[in-house]
Parts: C-alpha cells; sequence; structure tokens
C-alpha cells in the first residue's frame, strides 16, 4: 500500500542541475541509471525529451521515470500541468503508479472543474489502483467544491472505512469540511461527534461552519468548548459576529484574544477593522493599524489597505483615510471607489469628483459601487447637472447597468433639488419595481420641501413595501407637524398604534478611551448626567449671546415654545457634544455617532459650539457626515 507516501514525493528538488548533455553521455557510456538532477519542470522537460531521443528506456526504475516527469509537472504551472497530462497518456488506460494519479487529483481538485478529479478517481477505481489517504484527501476535497456530488462524497467515506483509515485525522477532517461545504451539517455535526481524538483544525471547520450559517450560539458554545485555540478560532468567531451584525461581540472577543497573547493574522485585522468602522471605535481602529504597519502587513496588501480606508471614513477621518488610499503601491476599483464614496458621506463632492477623474486617468474602470459614490456626491451638495451627467455615463460609457441603489441616489438628488415632479416620473418610468428606498427618497424630500401630497403618495407605497418600518410614518407626521395639521398627526399616532409600532428613541454615542458612552434625547442615567446639564446649560448661555434661537419648528409635538425649548435642550448630541467637551483635552475632535438624522436645532447649535470651544465636531448620523468647524457645516447646510 501506498499510504507510506510523504510529502517529500511531491517536492521539486532544489539541488543544482547537472548539465544535461553530460548526464545523457554518461548514460550512454556506463548503460546505468544517471544520477540526474534538476531544479525547475523546464529543465525537466528538456531532460525528458533528450533521453527519449537517446532511445534509453524511461522505467520506473530511473531517477527520470515518467511518474516523476508527471508528477512535478501536475504540480506546476497550467501549462506544465498539460505536459503532465500528455505524459499520463502514455500509460494507457491503467497507470499503476499512485503518485501519477495522486499528483493529477491534486492539481484538478483545486481546479475550475473540480468534477474532472472526480472523473478521474473513477478511472483510476476501475483501473484496479488501489488509493491512499492522499488520493481519498483529494477526492473529498473535489466533492466538497461540487454540490452535485454529496453521493459521491458518501461513497469515498465508506472508503474511507473500508480501508481502515478510520484513525487519520486528516481524512476525518476533511470529510467533516466536505460535508458542512456540502450544506450537510447534520452529518457534519454526527462525524464531528464520534471523532475520539478532534485535534484543534476539528474544531476550527465546525466553528467556521457554523458562523457561516448564522449560527452564532451553536458556534460560540464549540468556541467555549474547545480545549485550545489557534489564531484560526479567534479570527473564526471575530469575522463570524462581523459578518452577522454584532460589531460589539466581536470587538469584546478580540480583547479576549489580546489576554491570551495571541498574535492576530491578516484575517483577524480585517475583520476587527470592520468592526471598529461599525462601532466608530477609532482609538481601537488606529491600534489595529499601529499594529499593521509594525507587521508588515498593510504592505502591499490592498485588501487590509481598503478596509482601513473604510474604517477611517466611518469613523469620521477622512484625513487619514485619504493618507493610507495616497500610500497604496497598488489600489483597487475597490480602493478608487471606497475613497470616492468617503468624500461623498462627509460632503466633499468635488474632492470626490476630481479623483475619479484621477482614476479614469489611472486607466481603472469604475463599478456599479463608484457611480454609487458619485451620486451620493452631488446628492449631498445638490450638482444637479454632473448627477444626471453621470447617470446617463454609467450606461453609456461604460455599460453598466443601473441597479435599484443608482435610481434611489436619482430620486433623492432630485426630490433635494425639489424636482418633485420629476422625481416621481423617473420613478414611474423605472424599469425595475421601485422599493422603499426609492420611495423613502421621495418622502425626505416631501419633508423637506413640505410637500404633504407628495409625502402622503410615498408613505401610500411604503406602507405596502415596509409597513414596520416605524421611520416612514414618523416622516409623514412630522410633513403634517409643520404644517400644523395636529389631527393629521394623531391620526398617524393612532396608526402606528394600531400596528405595534413605537417610534424609534434618538440616541448619540461618542467613545473615549475605548469606552462607549451612550445618550438619549432627554434621559440618560450615565453617571456625569448632572455636571454634563450644567455644562450644556452653560453653553447654551454663550449660544443665546451669539444670537442662537432655539428652533422649535424641530419638535413635532403639540406643546407650548418654552416645553419645545425643554425638549430641544436635551437631544442627545447636544448631550454627547457637552460630555466629549468635558473629558477631553483642548483641540481634541469631537466624534459623535447618532441613529438618526440631526434635527435643524441640533445642526445650528453645533455649528457654533464648534466655533465658541474652537473644537472640531464630527457627527455621523445616518445619512452622512457633519463636520463642524468654525461655525460651519462640511454640509454647507444643504442636508
Amino acid at each position: 500500500m501506498a499510504s507510506s507516501l510523504t510529502l517529500s514525493a511531491f517536492q521539486i528538488p532544489t539541488s543544482p542541475p547537472y548539465r544535461v548533455n553530460a548526464a545523457i553521455a554518461a548514460s550512454q557510456t556506463s548503460r546505468e541509471a544517471p544520477d540526474l538532477h534538476f531544479s525547475t519542470p523546464f529543465q525537466l522537460q528538456q531532460l525528458h525529451a533528450r533521453l527519449i531521443k537517446s532511445g534509453l528506456p524511461l522505467s520506473s526504475s530511473l531517477p527520470i521515470s515518467l511518474t516523476r516527469v508527471a508528477a512535478v509537472c501536475a504540480l506546476s504551472s497550467p501549462s506544465d500541468f498539460s505536459y503532465a497530462r500528455s505524459v499520463f497518456l502514455l500509460y494507457g488506460d491503467a497507470p499503476s503508479e499512485t503518485l501519477l494519479w495522486n499528483t493529477h487529483l491534486n492539481t484538478l481538485s483545486s481546479s475550475p472543474c473540480p468534477g474532472e478529479a472526480l472523473a478521474l478517481f473513477s478511472r483510476l477505481r476501475f483501473a484496479g489502483v488501489l488509493p491512499d489517504t492522499f488520493t481519498l484527501s483529494f477526492v473529498l476535497k473535489a466533492c466538497s467544491r461540487s454540490p452535485l456530488s454529496p453521493l459521491l462524497g458518501r461513497a469515498v467515506h465508506a472508503l474511507v472505512e473500508k480501508l481502515g483509515f478510520r484513525s487519520d485525522i486528516f481524512l476525518l477532517n476533511t470529510l467533516v469540511h466536505m460535508y458542512a461545504s456540502l450544506g450537510d451539517t447534520a452529518s457534519a455535526r454526527l462525524l464531528f461527534n464520534v471523532i475520539p481524538a478532534k485535534d484543534v483544525v476539528t474544531w476550527n471547520i465546525m466553528i467556521t461552519h457554523y458562523t457561516k450559517e448564522g449560527e452564532m450560539v451553536v458556534a460560540q458554545q464549540l468556541f467555549d468548548s474547545m480545549p485550545e485555540r489557534s489564531v484560526r478560532s479567534w479570527t473564526a468567531m471575530i469575522a463570524g459576529y462581523v459578518q452577522w451584525k454584532n460589531p460589539n461581540e466581536a470587538l469584546r472577543l478580540f480583547r479576549d484574544m489580546e489576554t491570551t497573547g495571541m498574535r492576530p493574522n491578516e484575517v483577524t485585522v480585517v475583520a476587527v477593522l470592520a468592526a471598529c468602522a461599525d462601532l466608530g471605535e477609532l482609538d481601537l481602529g488606529k491600534r489595529i493599524h499601529a499594529f499593521a504597519m509594525q507587521c508588515s502587513l498593510h504592505k502591499n496588501n490592498v485588501r487590509v489597505c481598503n478596509t482601513l480606508i473604510d474604517m477611517y471614513i466611518k469613523c469620521g477621518c477622512l484625513q487619514l483615510a485619504r493618507q493610507v488610499f495616497d500610500e497604496m503601491a497598488e489600489r483597487t476599483v475597490v480602493s478608487w471607489s471606497a475613497m470616492i464614496g468617503g468624500h461623498a458621506m462627509h460632503g466633499q463632492a468635488e474632492e470626490a469628483l476630481e479623483l475619479f477623474s484621477k482614476m479614469e486617468e489611472a486607466s481603472v474602470e469604475p463599478n456599479a459601487v463608484t457611480f454609487v459614490g458619485l451620486l451620493h456626491a452631488c446628492s449631498h451638495i445638490g450638482l444637479l447637472q454632473e448627477g444626471r451627467q453621470f447617470f446617463r455615463s454609467m450606461t453609456q460609457d461604460y455599460g453598466i447597468v443601473p441597479e435599484i441603489e443608482h435610481y434611489g441616489c436619482m430620486v433623492d438628488l432630485l426630490s433635494r433639488a425639489g424636482l418633485l415632479e420629476e422625481a416621481r416620473g423617473f420613478i414611474n418610468k423605472m424599469p425595475i419595481e421601485p422599493n422603499s428606498v426609492v420611495w423613502g427618497a421621495l418622502l425626505g424630500g416631501a419633508k423637506v420641501h413640505k410637500n404633504i401630497e407628495m409625502g402622503e403618495e410615498a408613505i401610500h407605497n411604503l406602507m405596502e413595501l415596509d409597513p414596520r418600518n416605524d421611520g416612514y410614518y414618523v416622516v409623514l407626521s412630522n410633513i403634517y407637524a409643520d404644517a400644523e395639521r395636529w389631527e393629521d398627526v394623531a391620526k398617524i399616532r393612532r396608526m402606528m398604534k394600531d400596528r405595534g409600532l413605537k417610534k424609534t428613541p434618538g440616541w448619540s454615542t461618542i467613545s473615549l478611551d475605548g469606552v462607549v458612552h451612550s445618550f438619549v434625547a432627554g434621559e440618560s442615567d450615565h453617571p456625569q448626567i448632572e455636571e454634563i446639564h450644567r455644562s450644556l446649560d452653560e453653553l447654551l448661555e454663550k449660544l443665546r449671546h451669539r444670537g442662537y434661537v432655539p428652533d422649535t419648528s424641530a419638535v413635532l409635538l403639540d406643546m407650548d415654545e418654552k416645553n419645545k425649548e425643554r425638549v430641544l435642550y436635551h437631544h442627545s448630541e447636544k448631550l454627547a457634544a457637552a460630555y466629549g467637551l468635558m473629558n477631553t483635552a483642548n483641540g481634541t475632535p469631537i466624534r459623535i455617532m447618532k441613529n438618526l438624522r440631526v434635527c435643524s436645532d441640533c445642526h445650528a447649535a453645533l455649528k457654533l459650539i464648534s466655533e465658541i470651544t474652537n473644537r472640531e465636531i464630527v457627527v455621523r448620523d445616518r445619512n452622512r457626515f457633519h463636520s463642524f468647524r468654525h461655525g460651519s457645516c462640511s454640509c454647507k447646510d444643504y442636508w
């Protein structure tokens, strides 16, 4: 049995090659097997050809046997593999060397057509060649990549048992991976449970499978039960939590991982940076960036750099994102698109358009995501004609078929510009069915321009498409309140109550020294809340001296002006800003995350606060970033 085959049989010798002619001459003189060495498949092919011309028989006893020729070439480049297949044909239908079959199975199992490996395995069985553990592992790998082969996978599993390989942990792990890859969780878990001596790979395979399926509770239970963990174990869990929208748990696990002394790898870094981006955890993101630089993970690593760009953009540090982008040795369309979208989110439309021009100069073909960023840029600053041109260009110049996101951007652009009738006509002419994002954009424009009729039409469609979204009802209620149609406001509230909907409370968070502090409008159990209120009262007094008058129209409740002002003073973004000013050094930017859009009163107040305190205040709301500096906002009040 060939199960004693070692990996060295698959490795190309690295000793210096002898001259081909001298080797051939020596073999012809002595008629003994020459001591031949080679360093590349090309040199081996040359030697093979010379031996054929010399008439020396190529028996398997020679160092330059057909088996060795085919084995080395099969494990090299695609062109060398075609040479190996030609050599394979010299054997007829039944070459006896298991090594020759294995090298071909290994290459085909990783190829775009794994079914070819399965067909070759059938030939091997028909030829009566006894498979070894390597043979079976390659076939199982092919099975795991071919959704049409579950029955063959079970047959190979039976063969593993029949040939007495049931104690081979590598084969057992490959079987677990095969069942998991084919979606047969029950069989994968059953086999996992009966393996007597699981290694860390066994555990990792099952944990990774559960995380991909979103079964994070089961994955966590397995993770907690592991006798030992590798960096892959931690990374699978962290990436799983990020994928399934639980970044807080991802960062908790990462901090636990740090206490063990385990060093993250590239995949860990990418996953943690993604979690930092979701939560606005700038301090941790910077620390991970420093680690990546220390380990040279960022050099020529496009994936890490792209994730860093995304993290800095979503944490409100556009300058640092641009620095990473500018220092990249190689940029992909993802890099360009992320940076263009970042400028758009921060209200820097001109910079986004300029960057797109540089992208064209660099001969990088834009994709659908690139144009989403460009259309957002135009929408966020009111570049109407430019937006129309980009929408035409993506189809005419680049052959990109607009998707629902592009149509949503165009409706948003037209609606913000006050062209509500054109926006409605645009929706009616769409070749695809408009979704809630498209109608929501029209509703947003109706609110900005106080168009009750258009708001009612939008909400009529939204109630069918997304009836459980309380935000749409609230926007229509706000439109009615702006018009002081309080009976209609009450009607909307009754409708929400009848449908079991509650208005999502506004909250803001600010992260200091790795701790996230949360504030809810009008209420807070924060230990410094009394001090925060005093500090905020002092700020508001300074604002009044600068001419600040509370915009009570932002309070869409039927109450007197005094009570409306009291409500405004305790909005969550004001509380978060006051807390940040109290607990950070002069000159430190204040970075706030908000779940809803910034209201008009807070927007005006934060502009003045940035001027009075000489601080930059960055607010990431539901739609975009507002960077308040020296009494103005990056959105130029177009929002």
